[in-house]
């Protein structure tokens, strides 16, 4: 397509507003033309930001001819169904991940794509992040052997909101917040997850014990790849000291070590205090030009008809890894994601 691409922002929350602000001031070939939000102060005060209109009925903001594509930024039990009324639209979508609550859910929205001649992007940012793609390239240049284990952790420094206590309404933390590790796992090892068997627990989250007994704050899987590799997922929330997000590439022949929690290498030491840094407080900080380049790349999609760097069948994968996680949390089982494909 000829012309800047016509946005529309679906959810005006802290996510959704990251893509919003990228779209209105850093990507040049799109502009942001309506922000739709159940909240109608949320969606005005966004638009008056973000310099474009609002709308509180996204069905009806998608029948806006002036808007080409959409960004999805919503709690993830909506996504199915808003997805599928854009794709039915001809608006191209970017869907945040989690892409949905089940691979059921995930196949349809494929599906709506594909049969309407539309783009479906998922959010897996880190993907777009300089220091991970440097990490990918290091791995296909050989520079550490043959890949044999790729460790991936991140930690969320605040408490999940109380919806996300229900495992039912959220996949609970696998999803919420190691949904990106999944991901990077299966980026780096270019395999798929075979099996994996999951531990966790609620350490930090007194108010849901008693309401939510199957929530956990913490999770550790073991993940077998299908061509041998190995993987280990280590997530938590509520661990206050900041956000962290690392990766250890292992290899025959070496070590890739991608992130680092110190917001600075500015350190003190001193007799009283010992050793004291800035750490990184948010992930809206550490990743805030992969969001930019993961938007760019979306755009570029769109203008050039091409395939997205991230696709549905990227997040589907993700989901059924989660799925699998919490059963074998549930079961104390191996579990083969591939069975929750059936």
């Amino acid at each position: 397509m000829k012309g800047k691409v016509g946005i529309g922002l679906i959810g005006a929350g802290r996510a959704g507003m990251i893509h919003a602000r990228n779209m209105s001031f850093h990507i040049r070939q799109a502009r942001m033309v309506c922000v739709c939000d159940a909240d109608e102060n949320s969606a005005c005060m966004a638009a008056k930001e973000l310099g474009c209109e609002y709308d509180t009925d996204y069905r009806a903001m998608l029948k806006r001819e002036d808007i080409d594509a959409v960004i999805v930024a919503v709690p993830t039990k909506y996504h199915r169904e808003i997805v599928l009324e854009a794709a039915f639209r001809k608006k191209h979508i970017f869907c945040e991940k989690p892409m949905a609550m089940s691979v059921e859910e995930c196949a349809d929205m494929i599906r709506a794509a594909e049969e309407n001649s539309v783009l479906l992007q998922i959010g897996f940012m880190r993907r777009f992040d300089r220091s991970f793609q440097r990490a990918k390239e290091l791995v296909k240049e050989g520079k550490i052997g043959d890949v044999v284990m790729v460790k991936s952790l991140t930690h969320g420094p605040s408490t999940p909101h109380e919806w996300m206590y229900d495992i039912g309404k959220s996949n609970g933390p696998l999803a919420e917040v190691n949904s990106h590790d999944i991901d990077t796992l299966r980026w780096i090892t270019e395999a798929e997850v075979k099996s994996v068997y999951a531990i966790a627990g609620n350490y930090r989250c007194d108010d849901a014990r008693e309401r939510y007994p199957d929530f956990y704050d913490s999770v550790l899987m073991s993940v077998k790849m299908d061509n041998g590799m190995m993987g280990c997922i280590d997530g938590a929330q509520g661990v206050e000291y900041g956000y962290d997000a690392r990766v250890d590439i292992v290899g025959t022949r070496g070590l890739i070590t991608v992130g680092d929690l110190k917001g600075t290498s500015t350190m003190t030491y001193t007799r009283e205090g010992g050793a004291a840094g800035d750490v990184v407080r948010s992930w809206m900080n550490l990743f805030t030009e992969a969001y930019i380049e993961e938007d760019r790349s979306f755009v570029e999609s769109v203008r050039e008809g091409r395939e997205p760097a991230v696709s549905g069948r990227d997040g589907m994968m993700a989901v059924a890894v989660v799925k699998a996680g919490n059963e074998s949390i549930l079961t104390g089982k191996v579990v083969r994601p591939d069975e929750c494909i059936r």
